[in-house]
């Protein structure tokens, strides 16, 4: 019988989360059912009108972002302009300029210049104002939800928590506390000059 040092074991690798597992398998089959689709539009008609939808989705898709991205700078100028008229003049600051949606046009363009029919349908819905809203509101409400839920030991508690690694493997983990200015000790030497 020998006795020695024990090999350390690595720490338990924490669950994979859902989003990681299944992420991969739906982009796998979004691709093959866009690719499928092509081929079966491509099958009734001609390849050159596949061509042509796939040019005209990249075309409509840059219009579409770089008017998106025109009415943000826009919006964003008015609203410099108004805040720099109201401090000035002493009048409160109108209400911000409408800029929802911008995001979301966006991202619309972006799915029309992707290849491909069904992103291309998904890019057209994003770009219809009621769609907009809904979307916007369930994003929303999804992440006040999920800072609602968010605890200690996630996202949420990463600036009261800290972590520190030992050598062996644990984690230990504490709570960061800074210390006030004026109870700080101050230093006798005075600071270097030039």
């Amino acid at each position: 019988m020998t006795t020695g040092a024990q090999t350390p074991r690595p720490p338990a690798r924490p669950p994979r989360s859902r989003l990681r597992t299944f992420l991969p398998l739906g982009v796998a089959a979004w691709l093959v059912l866009e690719i499928w689709l092509l081929t079966v539009v491509a099958g009734t008609s001609s390849g050159f009108v596949v061509f042509l939808l796939l040019v005209a989705g990249v075309v409509l898709g840059s219009v579409v972002i770089k008017a998106a991205g025109r009415r943000a700078f826009r919006n964003l100028t008015q609203t410099l302009d108004q805040q720099q008229s109201a401090t000035r003049s002493g009048i409160p600051p109108e209400a911000r300029p409408n800029s929802e949606g911008n995001g979301l046009m966006m991202l619309g363009g972006l799915l029309l210049i992707l290849p491909g029919l069904i992103s291309d349908a998904l890019g057209l819905l994003l770009l219809l104002p009621p769609v907009q809203k809904a979307v916007s509101r369930y994003a929303q409400r999804t992440v006040e939800r999920k800072l609602r839920e968010a605890s200690p030991g996630t996202l949420g508690g990463a600036f009261h928590q800290a972590r520190m690694h030992r050598p062996d493997g644990k984690v230990v983990q504490g709570e960061v506390i800074r210390d006030d200015p004026d109870d700080a000790p101050q230093d006798p030497r005075p600071p270097l000059t030039r």
